[in-house]
């Protein structure tokens, strides 16, 4: 009774007041008739309070989100199913489910007609344009009755998560570094068993050398093969993040580090869907691991995916000043590896030659990360190329694909340069840097 008595809303609060008015004015003029008036005004919202007090609400909830898990920018879908398992109407339902604000606006509902045995199912839309996890919920519930008088609240305690992934850029097929262990090319991720040559060809590609066309087994399968002169083991490739809060610039969405998350992402997902097994480094030296080993993997391509962008969709920026390369391990080697660099210092050299000498390619998209505050700085590429990098400079108004494209052809004539050389860049090979492979 007294819980329902602080819910007296204004309306009921003007009926007690001008009540206990009507009573006043009754004995003062000696009107009889208008003190019945006043002892009504103050009786219904008493009876009301009384009445909502005794009367027990079974309310049954039942939240999900689909899809769970959505990129920046994308919308989900809220699904509540609400139920009364009591045998007493309710009334009316007014429903405010608690949203993060990056999420929009709180959703709310008014209900009527909530008797016995009485469901309803209610859905809206939430979008983000940051990344990150966030809880949906809990709900709460305000039962008012017919006249408005008494206003009673309830909170569900179920709550339910959104993941926001960093929103993904589909990246154009190019010629990009040798991936495998040692060398080679996208292989599938089983082979048929057969004769030795069986394993040593493949379908011709786009843009391969003719002179490698292995006439015989082309003849034997009726489509034209080439030779493989790499081993058979699937192809593997590192994702570095350079997620250092003191190599970025800019704030929100809008900053340079959003805009390399959102590239590692992409990165990711293209390499997984041409075949490679990919892991992601950060610049604190850690692995996303994944149900592969060694943090390569998983037997899903999709899930592996995943597993990244749910790791890059809460990770904070590091505190670290310089670049971590303990993921490297010693003297192991690391097929090829894309690196998505901040601002680099003196320190990052080493680690960077570190990097080259144990990949197979390296590629880089170095961000101009002073173009997002204001003037752009000085190229980076040039610099990384010297330690045989393949690199092309990326900046705000820079899109994502055309950067991708560049950086390819970027590696090409970097790769006939050092091949043309007479001594070898530093942390590299010519041979190492001049091999390719068609990403298809």
């Amino acid at each position: 009774m007294r819980e329902a008595l602080r819910g007296l809303t204004l309306r009921g609060r003007a009926f007690c007041a001008g009540g206990v008015a009507a009573i006043v004015c009754a004995v003062l003029l000696g009107q009889p008739a208008l003190s019945r008036v006043g002892v009504l005004a103050i009786a219904l919202p008493l009876v009301t309070a009384l009445v909502l007090s005794r009367t027990r609400y079974r309310l049954g909830l039942v939240r999900s989100v689909g899809p769970a898990l959505v990129a920046a920018g994308q919308p989900a879908r809220v699904t509540l199913s609400l139920s009364n398992d009591g045998r007493a109407p309710s009334g009316v339902l007014l429903l405010e489910d608690k949203v993060p604000y990056v999420l929009g606006t709180r959703p709310r509902f008014v209900l009527e007609g909530v008797r016995a045995g009485w469901q309803r199912r209610v859905t809206y839309q939430v979008r983000s344009d940051v990344r990150g996890r966030f809880e949906i919920g809990p709900m709460t519930v305000r039962i008012t009755d017919p006249f408005g008088l008494i206003e009673l609240g309830r909170t569900f305690t179920s709550k339910a998560s959104l993941v926001v992934t960093p929103a993904i850029t589909v990246l154009p097929v190019v010629p990009l570094g040798a991936g495998a262990g040692g060398s080679g090319e996208v292989r599938p991720r089983s082979f048929a068993t057969g004769s030795a040559e069986d394993v040593t060809v493949r379908e011709y590609r786009r843009g391969d050398d003719l002179r490698r066309v292995h006439w015989r087994s082309s003849a034997r399968t009726g489509d034209l093969m080439v030779r493989r002169e790499e081993q058979p083991w699937q192809a593997r490739a590192t994702v570095l993040l350079d997620h250092r809060a003191a190599a970025h610039r800019g704030q929100g969405v809008a900053s340079s580090l959003e805009t390399a998350v959102s590239a590692a992402a992409s990165v990711v997902a293209h390499l997984t869907q041409r075949g490679f097994w990919v892991r992601l480094a950060t610049a604190d030296g850690e692995l996303v691991r994944t149900s592969g080993g060694q943090g390569y993997g998983p037997a899903s391509p999709e899930a592996g995916v995943q597993a990244v962008l749910e790791s890059l969709a809460v990770l904070e920026p590091s505190r670290s000043r310089a670049l971590d390369s303990r993921w490297l391990g010693d003297g192991e080697h690391h097929g090829l590896v894309v690196a998505v660099l901040g601002d680099l210092g003196d320190a990052d050299t080493a680690t960077l030659r570190r990097i080259r000498s144990q990949s197979s390619s390296a590629l880089a998209l170095a961000l101009d990360v002073d173009a997002w505050v204001g003037a752009g700085g000085a190229a980076r590429s040039p610099a990384l190329r010297h330690q045989g990098w393949r690199s092309i400079d990326l900046g705000p108004r820079d899109r994502l694909d055309s950067a991708w494209r560049s950086l390819a052809r970027a590696g090409v004539v970097h790769a006939a340069a050092v091949a043309g050389s007479a001594s070898d860049p530093p942390g590299g090979t010519g041979s190492e840097t001049a091999s390719e492979a068609v990403v298809s």
